[in-house]
């Protein structure tokens, strides 16, 4: 049998390592389950297949991968009744990168000074959003961190799944319109000018189609770094009129109004925000105070400016649902699931359920738009390119005309 080695935490507390034969990786991890441990690494001949605690910190901190990470490990480790201080120490022994190490010792001395665990990870310098502050804090208060942390864990890998997924559904579009562009840049650069010393020394005029597509490829040619640079400034002046709020405002009151985008967005916005505010309320943070972290989570400012206006409305009385209809953009799905939660007194488990149904509506709505847009780019690539080719074909019979 292979021989595996590993590390665990023994109910002493203390961390314990060796080497174990076993049938399989997964029998490891049961062995030391069975004898009350519990398993932070196992390996055979130096593969990684198991590890829970390998955290790897980023050059300039945590990123969202890693912050799921961490709070997976502490929330097992406090699951399994380790004290915080002596979780965050087993942490800390098992990185090995100095940022990891001045970070975890950072918020391990915070705690043994008599700090909350939500003070030093608000200390870390925003590497721990609001959210996830605010929810850690709420679990100290109510005595039940590590279910608190469990709940946070699902919730970023929630978040990083439909993030992963748009992103994962986006990069054969991306490559295709890359290619698209590559062999229309080569065609009009490369290729086509190698006609040209033809053309000039057979004389004759030559057709419009011709002419255009020799005017394109000589542009490229020559002014090539005056188009990159015109890219440059046209991409600087975007993001400088977007960081105007007004013209922000009236650029993603555009967005939601287009057809098949405004509803991509305003799902996916919906799918956040709801599944944001289901997890604060489920920890038990109040709704006044879960809409107003839950709100940040809104890159829309339109959607954000209607749960603002819905906030201060619920915070007179009102109804959630109702008001977040006063907008008329959020899907009305949506809210009737959400008004459903008011009148049971679930809101909560109905607002998980929202964003669950949202999800799977983003990736259907992703799936049906590149069906579309795959099939549309093909088409048009093959009719520019064979547009270039039949210039080349028109302009060498028509001078065969006038030479015959």
């Amino acid at each position: 049998m292979p021989l595996f080695e590993y590390k665990a935490v023994a109910p002493s507390g203390e961390t314990v390592q060796g080497t174990m034969e076993a049938a399989s990786l997964d029998m490891v991890v049961l062995k030391l389950q069975e004898a009350g441990n519990i398993p932070l690494q196992a390996r055979e001949s130096g593969s990684g297949v198991f590890s829970l605690g390998n955290l790897r910190f980023g050059r300039r901190g945590m990123n969202s991968r890693e912050v799921g990470e961490f709070t997976q490990q502490i929330s097992t480790l406090l699951g399994a009744g380790l004290p915080l201080d002596r979780s965050l120490q087993v942490l800390l022994e098992l990185s090995e990168n100095e940022r990891v190490n001045r970070t975890v010792v950072e918020i391990r001395d915070r705690v043994r000074e008599g700090g909350s665990l939500s003070d030093a990870l608000e200390e870390q310098h925003g590497a721990f959003n609001r959210l996830f502050v605010n929810m850690v804090r709420a679990g100290e208060v109510g005595g039940t961190l590590d279910v608190t942390l469990a709940r946070l864990t699902d919730y970023l890998e929630r978040s990083r799944d439909l993030k992963d997924s748009v992103i994962s559904a986006l990069i054969y579009p991306i490559l295709l319109l890359v290619l698209a562009a590559g062999s229309l840049i080569l065609l009009l650069v490369y290729v086509i000018p190698q006609f040209t010393p033809i053309f000039e020394e057979l004389g004759g005029d030559l057709p419009f189609i011709t002419k255009v597509v020799l005017g394109a490829g000589s542009i490229l040619q020559n002014f090539w770094w005056a188009i990159i640079l015109l890219t440059v400034v046209a991409v600087m002046q975007f993001k400088r009129v977007l960081a105007d709020a007004e013209k922000r405002f009236a650029w993603d009151q555009r967005v939601l109004a287009m057809r098949w985008i405004g509803d991509l967005v305003a799902k996916m916005e919906t799918a956040r925000l709801t599944r944001t505010l289901g997890t604060l309320l489920t920890n038990g943070v109040p709704l006044l105070s879960a809409l107003s972290i839950a709100r940040n989570v809104i890159s829309n400012t339109v959607l954000r400016k209607d749960v603002n206006d819905a906030a201060r409305e619920v915070k007179t009385g009102g109804g959630l649902a109702r008001n977040l209809a006063k907008g008329e953009r959020f899907p009305r799905l949506a809210l009737q699931m959400i008004s459903v939660g008011e009148e049971t007194g679930k809101l909560d488990a109905m607002l998980m359920k929202v964003s669950d149904t949202y999800d799977l509506e983003v990736r259907n709505t992703i799936d049906r738009l590149l069906a579309i847009f795959t099939p549309v780019v093909t088409l048009l690539l093959a009719v520019l390119i064979g547009t270039i080719v039949l210039s080349v074909l028109v302009a060498i019979l028509s001078i065969n005309d006038l030479v015959g």
